[in-house]
């Protein structure tokens, strides 16, 4: 083959996304960063670098596949290089690597396509348009035989939003500060070892980008808040569709607790109330929020007790009683302390007409449990929450979050709304801490809060 000069000048992010050593990368975090553009062109280089092996580059529909990573490697790859062939959806380089563009728009099924498939460096772009157990599914494919000489990798790139945006970022965004390699060590019963798993958040926005076009960074600043926040700036705490874009989370603000949501821990004053609220789940995550109210009505989750794999979604399977003990564990300091406990719960766990209700085994095993059914009006609950998320002209809110509450900040403020269901929460998503949340907030309900109003001065004509 006759040598080919291939242009390109990657900005310092693309740089640093092409030079990462961590087997899993997500890149991006806004619009414009030149995400899609970066993941063509690494999965090129690799290719050409090292050839017979495979790169498959996903998008969610074929759709979006051809109008962004396909009509970018059919514009930067020389025909000299590589030719493709349309109804293989793949480019063919001189040295024998292959390029397959792949989708996945009914991810049940088209997933299953690649059962067989030894990919060698995974791409998927736009990766909060996945679920986690396609990307998990597609993961168990990245392999390569030894022959090669080469560690398979996975790339993503991502905006935030989108039925992904919750757990994408519990996984890259959130475990540690941008362009950290974050290590997590996967054993093996098997081979009877452990091997160190890495992985890396690279953000990019558009300022990051030096050939975007002026009026399109125009575009962006003037689109809604939530939106503009997301795409622009590429805020992971905002993004469209976001049910609670109240929600606050500012570290520099824990000790002082004004205008954030999310405040250092503390132990409330033995005179103020305390309440649980609860909501059940077996296959899916049990929650259960420990509340202090104050002085104003205003209401602190101090604690919480949370039955959650790990996986998101995903829960313990643990049986009622074993519930209610593991509640009570969490209420010992309160309970030696002579503080009495309100609680309130689901009111499904009332039903007994296939045997013992749930509340009924809580109670056989942890007898001062107390609780009674709450309310589960959806759209009053879920107002509630925006009334108590409000702060008022100090930047004080009605409802804080100690940061031991993980599981509560990490699922309430990624709830989005429900495409076909008008105000209400999308309940696909992983809902439970919001949900009893909602019944306690609905036990002890907020009015509406007027913004104050200024005296008008009286008109005299006569004056």
């Amino acid at each position: 083959m006759a040598q080919v000069t291939l242009r390109y000048e990657p900005t310092a992010r693309q740089r640093a996304f092409h030079a990462s050593g961590a087997f899993e990368v997500l890149y991006g975090g806004a619009a414009g960063g030149g995400k899609s553009y970066a993941c063509v062109w690494d999965a090129l280089l690799r290719c050409l670098r090292h050839p017979g092996t495979e790169a498959f580059l996903f998008r969610r529909t074929y759709q979006e596949l051809e109008k962004n990573l396909v009509a970018i490697a059919q514009r930067v790859i020389p025909p000299q290089v590589g030719t493709y062939s349309a109804s293989h959806y793949a480019f063919r380089l001189a040295n024998g690597s292959v390029m397959r563009f792949c989708h996945c728009n009914n991810e049940d099924a088209d997933k299953l396509r690649y059962q067989g498939s030894e990919i060698h460096w995974l791409y998927i772009d736009e990766l909060t348009h996945f679920r986690r157990d396609t990307y998990e599914y597609l993961r168990t494919r990245v392999r390569a035989d030894r022959r090669l000489g080469i560690r398979p990798l996975v790339r993503c790139t991502a905006n935030p939003g989108g039925p992904g945006h919750a757990w994408v970022r519990e996984r890259f965004v959130d475990p540690a500060p941008p362009g950290t390699i974050i290590r997590a060590p996967v054993a093996s019963a098997i081979l009877g070892r452990t091997q160190v798993r890495t992985r890396q958040f690279i953000p990019a926005t558009v300022r990051d980008n030096p050939y975007i076009d002026e009026d399109y960074v125009f575009e962006l600043e003037s689109k809604p808040r939530a939106l503009r926040d997301a795409l622009l700036l590429g805020r992971w705490d905002a993004f469209e569709g976001q049910a609670f874009p109240e929600w606050r989370d500012d570290p520099a603000h824990y000790a002082d607790g004004r205008y954030t949501h999310v405040i250092a821990p503390f132990d409330p004053p033995a005179h103020w109330p305390r309440w649980i609220s609860f909501d059940y789940g077996y296959s899916r995550p049990f929650s259960c929020g420990i509340w202090a109210v104050g002085e104003r009505g205003e209401v602190y989750r101090y604690k919480e007790v949370y039955g959650c794999t790990g996986a998101p979604n995903e829960g313990v399977r643990l049986a009622p009683g074993d519930i209610a003990r593991r509640i009570e564990r969490a209420l010992e300091p309160e309970r030696r302390a002579g503080i009495a406990i309100f609680g309130v719960a689901d009111p499904s766990i009332w039903d007994g007409s296939r045997g013992a209700s749930v509340y009924d085994q809580m109670r056989q095993a942890a007898p001062g449990l107390y609780l009674r059914p709450g309310n589960n009006a959806r759209l009053p609950g879920k107002a509630q929450l925006h009334e108590r998320l409000r702060f008022d002209e100090k930047g004080r809110p009605m409802l804080q979050v100690c940061t031991t509450c993980r599981d509560f900040i990490r699922t309430v403020p990624g709830l989005a709304y429900d495409p076909s269901v008008v105000e209400d929460i999308d309940t696909r998503a992983e809902d439970h801490a919001y949900d009893e949340t909602r019944y306690f907030l609905m036990s002890r309900p907020l009015p509406p809060r007027t913004p104050p109003t200024r005296a008008r001065k009286r008109f005299d004509p006569l004056s």
